[in-house]
């Protein structure tokens, strides 16, 4: 393996979940967006979460989510990390951080260089930054759109935390992802899908091979 670490966002069957391990993936996603086409519920998290073995990050994506919800999610005992994709600024991810005690995650929008300094507001409430496409104005979803920034952004920037990248990433692209901006990490949900929301298996085979042999 090439030391990269592999994201599998968005599943939702047991099947998709075996396929990630299989590949060598390291976190898991598990999205709690109702408009997603991804969405699961926190029910359903308590029958999958048990499946992954425990060396393997158990991720939870959530826009803007209310206390409710996320007492709810740490409930289940399922979950390794909160990833926020919403708008909540650095002192509502401190919050949840020291609700939760779980490590958070938060997405930064990318369209621009400038947007890349919204990183550093999150140093010391955070625990890592995943820089993903800034979807456009009064989109229904704010990631998961198969949508991808300008990787050269990132070329030499410092994040102020541990991270990765994500939008628009699939096997055919992944490597040359990687090659540019050296990510550690690389996270990918609707490259790896025959139809939105439905994970294809060879799919996710593909693109984790691709990472391993960078």
């Amino acid at each position: 393996m090439s030391g990269i670490d592999i994201k599998i966002c968005g599943v939702t069957t047991p099947d998709a979940i075996d396929a990630a391990l299989r590949g060598g993936a390291n976190h898991l996603g598990f999205n709690f967006f109702p408009k997603s086409p991804r969405y699961l519920t926190p029910q359903r998290l308590g029958l999958l979460g048990p499946k992954v073995p425990p060396a393997v990050r158990r991720v939870a994506i959530l826009v803007d989510p209310d206390d409710a919800l996320v007492e709810t999610l740490v409930e289940t005992r399922a979950l390794d990390a909160l990833q926020l994709h919403g708008k909540e600024p650095p002192e509502r991810v401190a919050q949840l951080k020291a609700r939760t005690g779980l490590a958070i995650w938060k997405v930064i929008s990318v369209r621009t260089a400038t947007d890349l300094a919204a990183g550093k507001s999150y140093a010391g409430a955070a625990d890592f930054l995943l820089y993903d496409a800034k979807t456009p104005d009064g989109a229904a979803m704010p990631g998961g759109m198969g949508m991808r920034f300008d990787w050269t952004l990132l070329a030499g920037h410092r994040p102020a935390l541990p991270w990765g990248l994500s939008g628009g990433l699939d096997p055919d692209n992944v490597a040359e992802a990687i090659r540019i901006t050296g990510a550690p990490l690389v996270d990918v949900s609707s490259g790896v899908e025959s139809t939105p929301g439905v994970k294809d298996m060879d799919k996710i085979a593909a693109f984790c091979k691709a990472v391993s042999q960078c």
